[in-house]
């Protein structure tokens, strides 16, 4: 192997960049965060010819201002790390509003390729881009590529090589503004230090972007010049030529800016893009007549998450029972292979009867990744967005605040991350707040053994949809009461991009779920089982009860364990609920996180069943729902109120984090703590007791 190469894709949302990710890396990728911010990580490598290529997916943006995080951490990636080459995805059927960004990189001066995304689909909306007169204009190779299709992924990584080998990808030509911006920004230049310019190899380019920022007044780059040295000189230079400026274009000088940007892109466009002299009826436009129709499209968007969750259960099933066979015989192969005592009762009742209870439930959690990767893909959910932003204005938001409300179903720490693209600050907390009432993933294997256990296979989708519809419900009644009474002021309009619908590769569906999925087994291997080791231990200990005497039976010997002691401390707060003191404990196990619920009861359930074992019982060896069934006492109706209480009481320990971290104060996670406690109670004390009186369930 040759070299090393580093990439930074770049690109505006929806124009294709996570799919071009996935076709250059594979399976090769991580996920994490940003040293100091909440913004993701998406890292993968891809070897070509004599190379290996790190390529980095930045996150999605329509410029490279100091407006978002998003737009902060792609900038500040390609200032200062050391990047050989940034591929900047376009979209070809939006190639104008995609420059605006291509602009701004070529203003950073780093080597640059452009990736021409969907050039099939500008053809079939006929749009013809003359890519070499194109490449010309910009000064930079630009490479076809249908991401979708997995096509010019090649092609892409041999400009990538060549540009790296011949140092061919720094743009010929900077934008070049009017002569009085271009007077303006060498005088702001000739002031500034040669300390500022980190990267050696771009000084001259870095001395020109600073200058365009000073003159844009950016808040960062400002920032950052008051701490260096001459910083006054600095300073008063930029003062007096946007005073000078402003005098001649009579408005701020950013703006004129911002119109020489524009200005270049519908030159460039005019030159070599020709677009259909008439306007066409587009596939998408024809879609979109009956999705977004006024009457139909929120029927057709519950219809679609109703087929969602018969999915994830209808699908989830099979190969869930396939796991849940496995796992009964490692534990049965333990049981005869391990002498009895507490390394034994350890490994089965609280490693594998946790742990195992959990993974389980993987099948569920995949094909509900699956699901949503997909919508996510095809460009549903933003219509999503728009479906309901009528509905979200009657409660106080708008429709942008639906995306990270339909993410919560995967999980809520994305989630509430995902509340960053809204600009008002109540929408935004009022967002945060209602996250944890859609049921994300980790709830999922709560409600499925439940309801495998309890209710009928021909009506469980049903039962599935109904928990997911009232947290949505609820959601919407607490956003209400929140904007009305705790977050008063109005929603700020917005506009939703709606991209073209796309048909997703197979591949990039797939390795969206299985990151996904694999986060999971990760919480499962690290999380669920530091908490079921921590639970066995409550149930286990102290060996003998009171006087040093052995405990005469397993009823009495986990009243008497330190979770008994915390279950019957807390039972007359859940009795009115239907549930007894086992209940207590593994909601209060499940603060961790949601599906130690699950391995909470696998851990009870698994100490009596060792018990039955040694007693010959038939029922020993039924399945994990039947033990459960059978051992727990709960009706069907306690079972549905046990469900609603996982959907609304305190969501996991790492989302109470994560809510600290995006508001920067203690006061709105503890918040969010108690008004979920207190939510959870009351609706399901009024279930219970209006299943009890009208006799459902019971």
């Amino acid at each position: 192997m040759s070299g090393m190469i580093t990439i930074a894709l770049a690109g505006n949302p929806n124009a294709g960049k996570t799919t071009i990710f996935n076709n250059l890396t594979g399976s090769h990728q991580h996920v994490g965060n940003y040293p100091g911010v909440t913004v993701e990580k998406k890292e993968g490598k891809v070897r070509f010819r004599d190379y290996q290529i790190t390529v980095i997916d930045l996150p999605g943006t329509y410029s490279l201002t100091a407006y978002s995080p998003e737009e902060v951490v792609a900038r500040n990636v390609l200032l200062e790390e050391d990047i050989d080459i940034v591929v900047n995805i376009v979209d070809a059927t939006n190639i104008e509003r995609n420059l605006i960004l291509t602009t701004q990189l070529m203003e950073l001066g780093a080597p640059l390729v452009i990736a021409l995304n969907m050039v099939d689909m500008s053809l079939e909306q006929g749009i013809s881009i003359d890519l070499q007169l194109f490449s010309q204009l910009l000064g930079v190779q630009v490479v076809p590529v249908v991401g979708r299709k997995n096509t010019g992924t090649t092609e892409l990584l041999e400009a990538v090589v060549r540009n790296f080998e011949e140092r061919t990808g720094l743009p010929e030509k900077y934008l070049r503004y009017s002569e009085d911006i271009e007077t303006q920004l060498r005088e702001i230049a000739n002031t500034l230090p040669e300390e500022l310019y980190k990267n050696k190899k771009r000084s001259e380019s870095l001395q020109r972007w600073i200058s365009i920022k000073l003159l844009e007044n950016d808040r960062d780059v400002v920032k950052r010049i008051e701490a260096a040295s001459q910083s006054g000189i600095i300073m008063e230079q930029v003062k007096k030529s946007r005073s000078m400026l402003q005098q001649k274009y009579g408005q701020e000088p950013e703006m004129t800016i911002v119109e020489g940007r524009y200005a270049f892109v519908r030159g460039a466009c005019r030159e070599a893009v020709s677009l259909p002299a008439v306007e066409r009826v587009t596939t998408t436009d024809k879609i979109d007549r009956f999705i977004l129709h006024r009457v139909l499209g929120l029927p057709v968007f519950l219809v679609i998450m109703w087929l969602l969750f018969q999915m994830t259960f209808t699908l989830g099933t099979p190969p869930m029972e396939w796991i849940d066979a496995g796992i009964t015989r490692l534990g049965e192969y333990l049981g005869r292979l391990l002498p009895d005592g507490l390394l034994k009762s350890l490994l089965i009742d609280g490693v594998i009867g946790g742990v195992g209870g959990v993974i389980v439930f993987l099948p569920n959690i995949m094909f509900l990744f699956l699901g949503i990767s997909f919508l996510e893909a095809t460009g549903y959910m933003a219509r999503a967005a728009f479906v309901t932003d009528k509905m979200m204005h009657v409660v106080g938001l708008h429709g942008k605040s639906f995306i990270p409300l339909i993410l919560g179903f995967g999980c809520s720490i994305p989630a509430i991350m995902a509340t960053r693209t809204l600009e008002n600050a109540r929408d935004r907390l009022a967002t945060i707040l209602i996250i944890p009432l859609m049921s994300c993933g980790a709830r999922l294997p709560v409600y499925t053994l439940l309801t495998a256990a309890f209710f009928d296979k021909k009506i469980a989708g049903n039962i599935l949809f109904s928990v997911y519809l009232a947290g949505i419900i609820l959601a919407m009644i607490m956003a209400k009461l929140f904007r009305t009474l705790l977050l008063p002021g109005q929603s700020e309009p917005f506009v939703m991009e709606l991209p073209a619908y796309r048909l997703p590769t197979l591949k990039s569906v797939v390795i969206q779920m299985w990151i996904r999925a694999w986060h999971y087994l990760m919480k499962a291997g690290t999380v669920i089982l530091a908490a079921s080791v921590i639970i066995w231990t409550l149930f286990t200990f102290p060996l003998y009860g009171p006087h040093g005497m052995p405990h005469p039976d397993p009823n009495s010997r986990m009243e008497q364990s330190y979770a008994g002691k915390i279950g019957r401390l807390i039972e007359p707060v859940i009795k009115p609920l239907g549930f007894d003191w086992k209940t207590g404990i593994a909601l209060l196990a499940g603060f961790s996180a949601k599906e130690v619920v699950v391995s909470t009861l696998g851990t009870l359930y698994s100490i009596e069943d060792i018990e039955s074992l040694k007693e010959g019982e038939e029922n020993a060896a039924a399945s994990f729902a039947e033990r459960v069934k059978e051992q727990s006492g709960y009706t069907p109706l306690v079972a549905y109120v046990l469900m609603l209480f996982v959907l609304l009481y305190v969501p996991c320990l790492a989302t109470v984090v994560i809510v600290y971290r995006e508001t920067n104060s203690w006061k709105w996670p503890l918040f969010l703590v108690l008004y979920t406690l207190v939510l959870a109670w009351v609706i399901s004390f009024a279930v219970y007791r209006t299943g009890l009186l009208l006799q459902i369930g019971g």
